[in-house]
């Protein structure tokens, strides 16, 4: 797992030779294009400072990477761009997930939730071509802690679900309660089968058992494929916990989600969607012939600076930095459990995770309020979490604990 740190200034050289290798709307007679550059009534284009800022020249220069750029022809007005978002794709499937070279394809999609629908997409295209099944013989398996793309995704693809309960003190699949399930599915005539692995829930930062998992589907001898949702955990999992399980060299794991918006602080809009090579072909419309290569993705045009948004930021850290910075952030949260385990309160926290998860019987709402933790269901809480990303400093937390202390004193 290894990627170069850049200097800032290798990066502004890089980016803005990438745009330089884009159709320049203003040099250009682009005629047959639907979309210019940003509108310089608003957006101003010669405001000094853009010449030290690649990402905002990038947005202003507005490069659409509409398709998939790992694979075939893509539309040659944005090959400047579209390139970094190739190098982008193979760095995460690469040094991140151990996949071979030139083995995997993806995009950046607008967030985790179309990363886990194109996926899920492309899957079952795949079991209805190529295994020639029906919608009602394809079910996604899932843990009820999953995110909630997954019943949003069985509803968009109109395939059967099975939603696994899970254990409410370590928040792992109840394997015997899958089995029975799966067995009353096999029987009614399922035949394929989408198992949704979590690297890093929503809400508790739990990471499913995966070796226990696939032994059972394995076991019940059952055609199954893996996603794994690491639109949370997919920029720190790999980086806290050497498990490869979670990784392309799982043979069972079929594509992966991950989310830089969230631990990678890039933009929103900013998802990225891996499956392995020959794959995604299921999913690619044929009615798109106005489009270079055809489109196989589920958004269609795409920002191509959130692309470069993702490149910037995992070049300025290298992977070296980036183990650092999670490394900190896990320390920081090891220290908010000892401080919570001192005072009695009952929390969930995988070890390679910064998530912790608290029961309410110890938490004031207005202490929740004033913090924003965020319940588990609004409208009656059975726990909070708190997240510690780069803005919950030691300070914050211990303020935090201060707060925490004052209304255990007062119970």
């Amino acid at each position: 797992m290894f990627w170069e740190k850049y200097s800032r200034q290798k990066i502004r050289d890089i980016v803005f030779e990438s745009i330089d290798r884009n159709l320049n709307y203003r040099v250009s007679p682009p005629i047959g294009l639907p979309a210019s550059y940003l509108d310089p009534k608003v957006f101003y284009s010669d405001a000094p400072f853009l010449s030290e800022a690649p990402f905002m020249s990038t947005m202003l220069a507005n490069p659409n990477h509409i398709g998939c750029h790992t694979m075939g022809d893509s539309e040659p007005v944005f090959k400047g761009t579209q390139a970094l978002e190739q190098e982008l794709i193979a760095l995460c499937a690469t040094e991140i997930f151990g996949a071979a070279s030139d083995a995997v394809d993806g995009y950046v999609a607008s967030g985790g939730t179309e990363a886990n629908i194109q996926a899920f997409w492309v899957m079952r295209n795949y079991f209805v071509e190529a295994h020639e099944a029906r919608h009602e013989e394809i079910a996604m398996v899932y843990s009820s802690d999953a995110h909630y793309s997954m019943p949003k995704g069985v509803n968009l693809l109109n395939i059967k679900s099975i939603v696994a309960s899970v254990d409410d003190e370590t928040r792992l699949i109840v394997l015997d309660d899958l089995k029975t399930d799966l067995i009353k599915a096999k029987a009614v005539g399922v035949k394929h089968f989408i198992l949704v692995m979590n690297m890093s829930t929503t809400m508790f930062g739990s990471v499913d058992d995966m070796a226990g998992a696939v032994d059972l589907f394995q076991s019940l001898d059952l055609n199954f494929k893996i996603h794994v949702d690491g639109a949370y955990g997919g920029f720190i999992y790999p980086f806290s916990a050497e498990d490869p399980l979670y990784s392309f060299q799982n043979q069972h794991v079929f594509s992966f989600s991950l989310d830089a918006h969230k631990m990678l602080l890039s933009p929103y809009g900013t998802g990225v969607v891996l499956i392995r090579k020959g794959y995604i072909s299921y999913a690619m419309t044929k009615e798109a012939n106005y489009v270079k290569g055809k489109d196989y993705t589920l958004i269609g045009s795409r920002s191509g600076a959130n692309a470069v948004a993702i490149w910037m930021i995992m070049r300025a850290y290298g992977s070296d930095g980036w183990k650092a910075k999670i490394a900190n952030l896990l320390e920081r949260t090891d220290w908010l459990c000892e401080q919570l385990t001192k005072r009695g309160i009952s929390f969930y926290r995988h070890p390679k995770m910064n998530i912790v998860t608290l029961r309410p019987d110890k938490v004031d709402p207005l202490l929740a309020e004033k913090y924003f933790l965020v319940p588990d269901d609004h409208d009656d809480p059975m726990w909070w979490k708190i997240v510690v990303m780069d803005h919950v400093t030691e300070g914050i937390l211990d303020q935090f604990l201060l707060d925490l202390d004052k209304t255990l004193t007062n119970e």
